[in-house]
């Protein structure tokens, strides 16, 4: 037998003292003078931390419908540019309505806005022309708003300060969302569901609001809401008569902080827009001084100042009696973004502390029952070389809970059933070296030369087994979501480390205690 080298022997001293370091914090309060990269424990999942688990609808028909009214303003700027005059451009579900004063233009116009507006098909009736959204860019509309959503959502979530949270697509229009340790259920519906549409409108100030109210609302005008109020017994609401036409919305908002109004001294929202917001900010404030705009953030009307000079500095605040959470969740949303559907709940749970510590306690005692069984039959069976598989057997679990904790990953109750499988294959490994060794033993080679053999045939096989398993756990984590991945983290952590701990750790524990043996001393085995 060769003797074992000695820079395999420092690795794996170095690899077990620090995966000792790794693994403690799981367990106990680690010093102040700990590593900083080994003081973080595992993160758990929501099935053993407790959290919220939530189920999103996201209205995509409406994502549709705004598309089509987004495209308004192009078609009236074309219009404009080609001097072709029309009466009324108006979108309706998935159409859009344009009526043509210059009838000998219709068809020009047809071309013009069909060159522009690419994915509608288009009609005419008499004088008017009706441009409808296709199905396939319908599909592509939808999809989009889906994946749009999720990543507006994934921003909020995160801005909650929520370690490893779940946001995954879940059918055609389904948005899965599970927040670990996060118990304020009320607060994160609230804050994930709100569409924080964000638009500045100008106040039609010739309009007269008394008419539009009984049905007489003005061409290019719409009535528009301000927040309910107490009065008496009952709430009421102010009605304001705004132009359809948004001047700015939420997409040019780069920034949105918590601030205090000084005329109220009450919590606000103060915005800051990106350069084009800015530069719309600084011509809607210079051609409109005196006027009014309104403020309206999810279809209510915050409020509608009056224009009292140019204002260049690319900011606005928003007011409105906020609470201090409800000032920074506004903040949030708006630097997060719009939702570009609104969204429904169709499916919550909250679980609670109790119900992940009763999951922890079940997954651990999952893990000590299957490690206890696995002990003694290695013992029974194996004797002395089943003694030394267990001792490799726990470093591979030192091993896998280190490299959890060190690569951040999250432990699930999938994961645990990952750890068990793992623990399962690394004695795998260790009964196909031992097999190997009784196969040489009863071919009449001496005890050392056959723990030599033994290793380098089982070799081979050990490497293959082991990374075809690997590449299947590639593949859940790259394709599964939420529970698959746990447990696809768990089972490739495991099965690198049961490869170390089978190959290195176990050979160089036989090597050392039997390299001075007699080399004709049975071996236990």
């Amino acid at each position: 037998m060769q003797p074992y080298p000695r820079w395999k022997i420092w690795i794996i001293l170095t690899i077990l003292i620090t995966s000792a370091m790794s693994t403690l914090p799981n367990f106990t309060t680690p010093p102040t003078w700990w590593p900083s990269a080994m003081s973080q424990p595992m993160n758990l999942g929501l099935d053993l931390k407790g959290g919220i688990h939530l189920v999103l609808d996201v209205d995509v028909e409406k994502a549709v419908e705004r598309s089509v009214e987004e495209d308004v303003d192009t078609a009236r700027r074309i219009l404009r540019e080609n001097r072709i005059r029309y009466s009324e451009i108006d979108a309706k579900g998935r159409q859009l309505s344009i009526a043509i004063k210059d009838t000998d233009k219709i068809a020009t116009a047809n071309t013009l806005i069909q060159d522009a507006l690419t994915g509608y098909s288009s009609e005419q009736i008499e004088n008017r022309l009706m441009f409808t959204v296709t199905e396939t860019e319908a599909k592509e509309v939808e999809t989009f708003a889906v994946d749009q959503a999720i990543e507006v959502i994934r921003n909020r979530v995160d801005a909650l300060g929520t370690t490893e949270p779940v946001i995954v697509k879940q059918g055609k229009q389904r948005i899965l969302i599970q927040i670990p340790g996060f118990e304020d259920s009320a607060r994160a519906k609230s804050l994930i569901g709100r569409t924080a549409q964000l638009e500045f409108k100008l106040v039609d100030e010739k309009g007269d609001l008394e008419k539009a109210m009984a049905g007489n609302i003005p061409p290019g005008d719409a009535i528009y809401y301000g927040k309910q109020e107490a009065r008496g017994n009952s709430f009421t609401s102010q009605p304001y008569l705004l132009k359809k036409r948004t001047e700015l919305s939420g997409s040019e908002v780069s920034d949105a902080r918590v601030s205090i109004d000084s005329r109220y001294n009450e919590y606000a929202v103060t915005l800051k827009f990106n350069n084009k917001g800015a530069h719309k900010f600084d011509q809607l404030t210079n051609d409109h001084v005196g006027e009014r705009f309104a403020i309206i953030l999810e279809g209510v009307v915050q409020s509608a100042p009056v224009i009292r000079e140019r204002i260049s500095g690319g900011s606005a605040q928003i007011t409105g009696s906020f609470s201090p959470d409800e000032a920074r969740d506004l903040a949030i949303v708006l630097r997060a973004g719009a939702l570009p559907a609104p969204v429904q709940v169709v499916e919550e749970r909250s679980i609670g502390p109790s119900l992940g510590q009763d999951s922890v306690d079940q997954g651990m005692n999952s893990i000590i029952y299957g490690c206890i069984a696995v002990l003694i039959f290695m013992v029974i069976y194996y004797r002395l070389f089943g003694a030394i598989a267990n001792i490799a057997l726990i470093f591979n679990i030192i091993l896998i809970a280190a490299a959890m904790s060190m690569i951040g990953a999250t432990l699930t109750l999938p994961g645990i059933a990952g750890i068990v499988l793992t623990i399962g294959m690394a004695v795998d490994a260790n009964v196909l070296i031992f097999e190997r060794i009784r196969e040489e033993l009863a071919l009449g080679k001496t005890p050392l030369s056959a723990i030599d053999s033994g290793f380098a045939k089982a070799f081979t096989t050990i490497i293959d087994a082991n990374i075809t398993t690997l590449i299947a756990a590639i593949v859940l984590f790259q394709f599964g979501s939420g529970p698959v991945k746990g447990f696809a983290v768990t089972l490739s952590v495991g099965i690198i480390a049961s490869m170390f701990t089978a190959i290195m750790v176990t050979r160089a524990i036989i090597v050392l205690s039997h390299q001075k043996r007699n080399r004709k001393q049975a071996l236990s085995i």
